[in-house]
């Protein structure tokens, strides 16, 4: 980060301009996604009173930290301090209005599921005064076939459930040679549906 510093005295020494250029090279990671920027340090005193200013433009925004006090190290700290929490709060202002707030995107992109995507709640349509939106179509899960899994009893069928934690299974009955389902109601019995 470039930093501009106007209005020395003889008390801003090279050894404090090295600690503010770390400090604020801290906020370098956070900063500097789009090109280096600058820091512009204002100092001022007045009557023993150390007046310090750090200006930052983010975001096309400028963030201001000021610091006041008889003491110059502490006032450059205050100064920082403020423009740090500054830059966090603008930081993550602009990450929560450029991410999907439900995450439904994120889970789409990476394939990890409908199922995943289908619990999240659908964002909210304005009405603008026409027809009610239409309710939410259930999801439909497609059995795949193509896997080739053995028969099972409905013995291995309720174990396996109870091993994936999930509420259904649909498998072949191997007494039976029929598809069946097997669901798991709320009250911990189940139901059993043959073809």
């Amino acid at each position: 980060m470039k930093l501009i510093v106007s209005g020395k005295t003889k008390e801003f020494t090279p050894e404090l301009e090295n600690k503010l250029s770390a400090k604020l090279a801290k906020f370098g990671k956070f900063i500097e996604q789009r090109g280096e920027r600058e820091a512009h340090v204002m100092h001022q005193m007045e009557r023993h009173l150390h007046r310090v200013e750090v200006v930052v433009n983010f975001y096309d925004r400028a963030l201001v930290g000021e610091g006041n006090d008889a003491d110059l190290e502490t006032a450059l700290t205050q100064a920082i301090e403020k423009l740090e929490k500054q830059i966090v709060k603008v930081r993550e202002r602009w990450r929560d209005t450029h991410r999907d707030p439900n995450g439904v995107r994120a889970i789409k992109e990476n394939g990890a599921g409908e199922a995943q995507a289908a619990s999240a709640p659908a964002p909210a349509r304005p009405n603008n005064g026409k027809a009610a939106a239409q309710p939410n179509r259930p999801k439909i899960f497609h059995v795949n076939y193509d896997e080739d899994r053995k028969p099972m009893t409905l013995e291995e069928a309720m174990l396996e459930i109870e091993r994936d934690g999930d509420n259904y299974v649909v498998y072949r009955d191997a007494a039976r040679n029929c598809l069946s389902v097997l669901v798991r109601r709320p009250d911990g019995n189940f139901d059993l549906i043959e073809s």
